[in-house]
């Protein structure tokens, strides 16, 4: 593995971590300061792939690397902050919970099609505890004229928190994982409100996604080009986006 984290070392970029923060029992906030964010072709909704396992016993090339949102930037201080949640006791979750003020990372920034879209004159954001800083930065680059419906879940809702700027612009649901019949109650509710053209942000659980995709597209007629998702995680799968 040591070839393979030479490799890495060479092709991403360096940073150092300049402040670690609890932001929830299990939700922390990491900063990292690094040059290349000078350079970097930011768009909000990026999110890096960081080598939480260079250095540690990893055991495949797929324990290496974590993909995580880019929460907040600022190029003038050539900084970045993550917030990255510990639920699933994996590689990511132990580095975050170890990792220190002063720590060398390496990371790669990678865009995606999960990005802030304009177009749309409503939207609806759908996400769990592990989508909350990825919608949360996409809210924040929508003009005000928008209008914004929100339903933001989790089964502990005091795990969930406020945005970079300590405010609470989303709706937050104690619902359980993988609730789809109750998250599409709360959907029916929401409908009426959105006017104009309509866009939905869907993030988090990969089953939510699938199902509240195919809730969308079959019973409310919405076209593909209205739905974005971004499936993080799943419990039958390690290391996914």
């Amino acid at each position: 593995m040591a070839l393979l984290e030479n490799i890495m070392k060479t092709i991403m970029d360096k940073g150092v971590i300049t402040s670690k923060e609890i932001l929830s029992e299990s939700v922390y906030k990491i900063q990292i300061q690094s040059d290349a964010v000078k350079t970097m072709d930011f768009v909000p909704g990026c999110f890096i792939r960081l080598g939480v396992g260079i250095g540690k016993k990893a055991n495949s090339k797929n324990d290496m690397v974590r993909s995580y949102s880019i929460w907040d930037i600022d190029k003038d201080l050539n900084t970045f902050s993550l917030a990255i949640a510990t639920h699933s006791n994996g590689i990511g979750a132990l580095w975050a919970k170890d990792c220190m003020v002063g720590d060398t990372v390496y990371y790669k920034t990678k865009t995606g099609k999960f990005t802030v879209d304009t177009t749309a004159n409503s939207y609806l954001m759908i996400g769990d505890l592990s989508a909350l800083s990825h919608l949360y930065i996409i809210n924040r680059y929508l003009s005000e004229d928008k209008k914004i419906e929100s339903i933001i879940y989790n089964k502990n809702v005091s795990e969930l928190y406020p945005d970079i700027n300590n405010s609470t612009p989303f709706n937050f649901y104690d619902i359980e994982e993988n609730n789809p019949k109750e998250i599409i109650a709360q959907i029916e509710n929401l409908i009426p409100k959105l006017k104009g053209e309509k866009m939905a942000y869907i993030a988090g659980d990969s089953r939510l996604c699938i199902a509240i995709n195919k809730y969308l597209r079959n019973e409310l007629k919405w076209n593909t080009k209205q739905i974005k998702t971004k499936p993080f995680w799943n419990p039958a799968k390690k290391g996914l986006e």
